[in-house]
């Protein structure tokens, strides 16, 4: 079968490798299409890992069923998660899914910019969610990353009415506003550094937009009532992304930190100044659980949130080259999707 090797973000080839085969409970999924992720260009945590085919945002059909699956059946349409929890260990029985050991130790075979993945039994137990009529292949590229911020504002505890600021206007950044619309936030305003990035906010609900360089306190207070954010949702790893988002967020409110920064990065903290007397929370996410695929898939199913529009890019395998640097670049470019039978 065909796959996009990754070497790296200006060196993706495209090569063969055989089909895997699949064993006991296990499944091979035809893969129909697969998002390139924000997390798949972050080189310096993967660079010592390549080549790789990476890919975990896929929607497919299952081409064969391994012995002892009675769930699925060929041809099913269906997305899968990639990592898996256990839901038996102390992480999983606290809720916290995506810090489980399993979870991070569980993977497709080989990555979803290849023609085929082999599902192992533990991700077919846990991962698999069927597509329903409504839900394209495309439209199941979202509910990894969609998972993944139903988790995020959960975990800031989002609440209707409150102000949101979402530093950064990339796909996490535009899904985080649409569903903190979904979910009844009141004043929603995007940042972003590239003009593109701020018109597509402004497509997708922003009550207000502003290049990530303005006095970001001083124009919320413009917009928002005279008060500072709510929840504050940093979608990007700038340096000074994190300073601008302890700058805005307002007495009592919350700071989500989505995205990683480099490897290395630190910031210092005022004790005083922040958390004293403010109460001020600093709090990250990672991943989705499988509740929250079921709720991401959900919501596409019903519409409640609007990502067809979010798609700027469909390549084949030969030219997921083209797509790794277009989501490198981060400049006129929402949505890459892989198409790897094209």
């Amino acid at each position: 079968m065909r796959v996009a090797m990754w070497y790296s973000n200006r060196d993706v080839r495209l090569e063969e490798m055989p089909t895997p085969q699949i064993g006991h409970g296990e499944l091979l999924v035809r893969v129909e299409a697969s998002g390139i992720c924000g997390s798949d260009v972050m080189e310096w945590y993967r660079l010592d890992k390549a080549p790789l085919v990476l890919g975990h945002e896929i929607g497919g059909q299952i081409a064969a069923v391994g012995d002892r699956v009675k769930d699925y059946k060929e041809g099913d349409r269906v997305s899968a998660a990639h990592h898996v929890p256990c839901n038996t260990c102390h992480y999983c029985l606290n809720g916290h899914h995506t810090v489980c050991d399993t979870l991070r130790q569980t993977n497709f075979d080989p990555g979803g910019f290849a023609q085929y993945i082999r599902l192992p039994a533990i991700n077919v137990e846990h991962g698999v969610f069927m597509l329903p009529d409504e839900v394209s292949y495309e439209q199941a590229t979202f509910i990894e990353p969609l998972a993944c911020i139903l988790r995020g504002q959960r975990l800031a505890h989002m609440q209707p009415g409150q102000s949101v600021l979402i530093i950064g206007s990339g796909i996490a950044g535009l899904l985080h506003l649409q569903l903190a619309r979904t979910l009844g936030a009141g004043c929603v305003v995007a940042t972003d550094v590239v003009d593109y990035r701020l018109k597509a906010a402004q497509q997708f609900g922003a009550d207000a937009t502003f290049h990530a360089e303005d006095d970001l306190p001083t124009r919320l207070r413009q917009v928002n009532q005279g008060r500072l954010a709510d929840v504050v949702i940093v979608c990007t790893g700038a340096t000074s992304a994190i300073t601008q988002a302890l700058q805005s967020v307002a007495r009592g409110g919350t700071v989500l930190f989505f995205a990683p920064t480099a490897s290395g990065v630190t910031i210092p903290l005022s004790i005083n100044d922040l958390f004293w007397r403010n109460e001020i929370t600093l709090t990250t996410s990672y991943a989705g659980s499988p509740a929250d695929y079921t709720a991401a898939l959900e919501l596409l199913r019903a519409r409640r949130i609007h990502i067809d529009e979010m798609i700027t890019h469909r390549l084949s395998l030969e030219e997921a080259g083209i797509g790794f640097q277009l989501v490198a670049d981060a400049q006129n470019s929402i949505k890459v999707i892989i198409e790897p039978q094209r």
